[in-house]
């Protein structure tokens, strides 16, 4: 019972997050620093010091690894602060175990994207040329070859399914 409202409080961001990032590819400021300072408060009302800390760590913990991410330009500026607000809501531990099922099911996405997804063929065979032929093409060209048209997709698709896991997994 104890965790009903911030496991509640978390489906309705990921809900609406979701919506968004479908619609537009981006999650809204004012749906993540809303439920960032609602989950802060609700955990320090609930529980005290030991709830500020929980969502604290939570937040830290959500914070840190989507920020590496983001800085490699592997997920955007509100995915980052999503997992930040989930993090004040349901803290470190149930955070990092949805990041985690959150990359894997990414991952798997991103396979099946590539094999359907024709340039990247073009791509990898120009690589493949590239290291077997010395000089065929510069390692700046190949970079570039792989780079442009890059294949995106809503990470919300993976981080609700994530969640869920998450939530089935550990009996919430």
């Amino acid at each position: 019972m104890a965790m009903t409202i911030p496991y509640g409080a978390t489906a309705v961001l990921l809900l609406l997050a979701l919506i968004n990032d479908l619609k537009s590819m981006r999650i809204p400021n004012w749906l993540t620093v809303s439920f960032f300072t609602a989950g802060c408060c609700y955990q320090l009302a609930a529980n005290g010091l030991e709830g500020g800390w929980f969502s604290l760590l939570g937040v830290f913990a959500g914070f840190v690894p989507l920020m590496v991410l983001y800085l490699f330009n592997g997920i955007g500026a509100g995915d980052v602060k999503l997992f930040v607000a989930l993090g004040a809501w349901i803290g470190m531990t149930a955070v990092i175990q949805v990041l985690i099922y959150a990359i894997l099911y990414g991952g798997a996405v991103g396979v099946v994207l590539l094999l359907f997804h024709r340039p990247f063929g073009r791509r990898l065979l120009t690589g493949v040329i590239a290291f077997i032929v010395p000089g065929f093409l510069s390692q700046r060209e190949l970079l570039h070859s792989w780079t442009k048209d890059g294949l995106r997709f809503p990470f919300m698709i993976v981080v609700v399914p994530a969640a869920l896991t998450t939530w089935w997994l550990t009996d919430v």
